[in-house]
């Protein structure tokens, strides 16, 4: 028998992937909104309500998805240290582990060629806050790829030599960004890890 125009229709239960694919729908659907927001009026110019509303979410549910404004600028951070991981312990056999980060590092500057990424790397070098929330959530890779580094080579657990590499591969993402020219910057940087400053040529 038909159920009464009263009556509360029954709403099958979500299963874990529609949940899951809800859920990073509404995230991207939020950080979209809010980087259309913040190229078009400047970060400092856009509040966080404002936000929910372009995005059709309460303020409420941006916060879950996002600890703060910073926050919705950078919304790859697991990927990238994914990718930093693959990057050592999925290179060709024949590659050497400096050779694997230059290219990763490389790939990552040479997308700043595209017109769009220039427009969110030129928001980022404007704002005093996001480059320094930029940095910080680009080094808190740095104990995972020591540790990628430090596995890959065979060497001794807390080798110095690991640690720097890892640092200084990337502060060489860092110092790209801030770059006019992301990809000579990585480039001059990496001949340096490679070869030395004595190397360089540019004297004492």
């Amino acid at each position: 028998m038909p159920a009464s125009s009263g009556a509360t229709p029954i709403q099958e239960p979500q299963t874990p992937g529609c949940r899951e694919r809800k859920k990073a729908a509404t995230r991207k659907a939020i950080a979209d909104a809010a980087l259309h927001l913040f190229l078009e009026r400047g970060y400092e110019n856009v509040g966080i309500r404002e936000i929910a509303d372009a995005a059709d979410v309460s303020t409420a549910t941006l916060f879950k998805h996002f600890p703060s404004k910073e926050a919705l600028v950078f919304d790859m951070d697991a990927d990238r240290e994914a990718g930093l991981l693959d990057a050592v312990h999925q290179r060709p056999e024949e590659q050497s582990l400096l050779a694997a980060l230059r290219d990763y590092v490389l790939a990552r500057a040479n997308i700043s060629r595209d017109a769009e990424m220039a427009q969110f790397l030129k928001l980022i070098r404007s704002t005093p806050a996001l480059s320094e929330y930029a940095h910080r959530m680009w080094m808190r890779h740095e104990g995972a790829l020591t540790q990628a580094i430090t596995e890959a080579s065979g060497a001794p657990p807390g080798d110095p030599t690991c640690a720097a590499l890892a640092h200084f591969a990337l502060e060489t993402a860092a110092l790209a960004r801030a770059s006019a020219d992301p990809p000579r910057a990585v480039e001059s940087t990496f001949d340096l890890l490679e070869h030395g400053w004595n190397a360089t040529g540019q004297g004492v």
